[in-house]
């Protein structure tokens, strides 16, 4: 269980510090050593805020899960078409990627085999969620016949998730962050309904 915090920011360092290590080594390469060195306190001090990594690992999941439903809430109150909230989304992953970076739910998905339950239960349902709001903006889009749907609009959100996370890995493996932008273009150009056959 997470310990009450006290008036100090010290947990939120502790959260701002390992999710950039999951996000750039994984959840499985770091530790409570790694954190304790990044931050010049014992580990003791980790412990407690969060007791255990798994408990440390959950409180990740829920923080960054709220942010990115945050930042959906948020683009699509700026956007008005569908095809814009595509590509707002699509330049969500791009961003952190510029930071050299990952998405933190996809480094985890990634280990899901060997994180504990909660942890494990908490990126499915991040993913779940985005699914969910990707397809609601395609069926949107396809109602207003600005975009095409040649599948169901979930799956059609699972592969959109899919293509950019694998994007990720294929930028962060070259090192060519404008590699990742033209493959979401690729992605999310599919959806664009032909002005000939609309």
């Amino acid at each position: 269980m997470v310990k009450p915090r006290d008036g100090s920011n010290t947990a939120e360092r502790i959260l701002d510090v390992a999710e950039e290590l999951v996000q750039t080594r994984g959840f499985n390469a770091f530790s409570y050593a790694d954190v304790a060195e990044v931050m010049n306190v014992t580990k003791a001090s980790l412990h407690y805020h969060f007791s255990t990594k798994a408990v440390l690992g959950a409180e990740l999941i829920s923080r960054y899960s709220t942010r990115f439903m945050a930042a959906l809430a948020l683009l699509e109150s700026r956007h008005t078409s569908a095809l814009t909230r595509l590509e707002a989304y699509t330049e969500l992953y791009a961003t952190v990627l510029d930071t050299g970076r990952m998405c933190m739910c996809g480094m985890l998905a990634a280990d899901i085999l060997t994180l504990p339950g909660p942890m494990a239960a908490g990126v499915r349902a991040f993913f779940a969620a985005n699914e969910a709001w990707l397809a609601h903006q395609l069926e949107a889009g396809a109602a207003q016949n600005d975009l095409r749907l040649t599948a169901p609009a979930r799956e059609l959100a699972q592969a959109l998730i899919a293509g950019l996370e694998g994007a990720m890995l294929l930028s962060r493996m070259s090192q060519d962050a404008a590699q990742f932008r033209r493959i979401a273009r690729q992605l999310v150009t599919r959806f664009v309904v032909d002005p000939i056959d609309a």
